[in-house]
């Protein structure tokens, strides 16, 4: 179902996906870059939709003209560039939608919005998981930590070491990409994105890593848990061989690199998000 709300004099368009009960827990989606909502929803096989079966709602957001103002205070693409509010259409779309829980989602320049949110609207989301984005560095981030104290929240962050976009082991996009998706600026590494998220909800002691069973793909995955008590987790999902895609059914095309089958982004949302409910 599309609908639309007014945010800042703009029409702002999602799509939703409700499950047969009402409900109060949402979960957004944020596309990568060039994409809308709905070819976000074909790109992914349409995975997130069956999260309706645990009762969740489904909102697949469009960004504005294919993109998210995401705080990387170097790109120079139109959400960027006219500062749109893309925080307060996620607060829009939750309250259109009558949300009490919301968890957000996000691949690429979707994940980097989702970084925002976790910094700049902790009241909103409840949890997240960011896919194929990593964390820029403080010289390149335009949203600080708020005072007093960062607030603790489950996040899951999905990255293939071969990405040909979004180097895993940090730093800037090459000049391509950089000309291609009008990105600037610095990125930590996979591994030191996951290390700043776990330091932000507290937790001191060391990750466990395991590696996953491989089924159906030529790329494996290895699992890295940051725990701590009760604490709320950090999760790192290594696609040792995996490219700039989302995990699950569908397989991207092939300029993006591989695509792991042997675990699906709804799961780990179903997992570790929605579980802790």
């Amino acid at each position: 179902m599309l609908d639309n709300v007014e945010v800042n004099g703009r029409t702002r368009t999602f799509t939703v996906v409700l499950p047969e009960q009402p409900s109060s827990v949402l979960v957004l989606v944020f596309h990568g870059s060039k994409q809308t909502g709905p070819k976000h929803r074909e790109f992914t096989g349409r995975q997130y939709d069956t999260l309706t079966a645990q009762g969740a709602t489904v909102a697949y957001l469009d960004g504005y003209r294919g993109n998210w103002n995401d705080a990387r205070r170097e790109s120079f693409f139109p959400a960027r560039t006219e500062n749109i509010d893309d925080v307060a259409f996620a607060r829009a779309v939750a309250g259109r939608l009558g949300a009490k829980k919301v968890f957000a989602v996000g691949y690429s320049n979707g994940g980097q919005m989702v970084m925002r949110l976790i910094h700049e609207a902790p009241d909103l989301i409840s949890g997240a998981v960011v896919i194929g984005a990593t964390m820029p560095t403080p010289e390149s981030f335009l949203v600080p930590d708020p005072a007093p104290a960062p607030v603790p929240m489950p996040v899951v962050l999905i990255a293939g070491t071969q990405d040909p976009i979004v180097a895993y082991h940090g730093g800037g996009l090459k000049w391509w990409a950089r000309k291609v998706f009008k990105v600037g600026g610095q990125a930590l590494s996979m591994p030191r994105s996951a290390g700043y998220y776990a330091a932000r909800n507290g937790i001191t002691q060391p990750p466990t890593t395991t590696t996953l069973p491989a089924n159906e793909s030529t790329s494996s995955v290895e699992r890295t848990d940051f725990r701590d008590g009760e604490r709320p987790p950090v999760v790192l999902f290594t696609i040792h061989g995996g490219g700039h895609t989302v995990p699950g059914p569908k397989r991207a095309p092939g300029i993006l690199g591989k695509t792991n089958r042997d675990i699906r982004v709804a799961d780990l949302v179903s997992e570790l998000l929605l579980s802790h409910e």
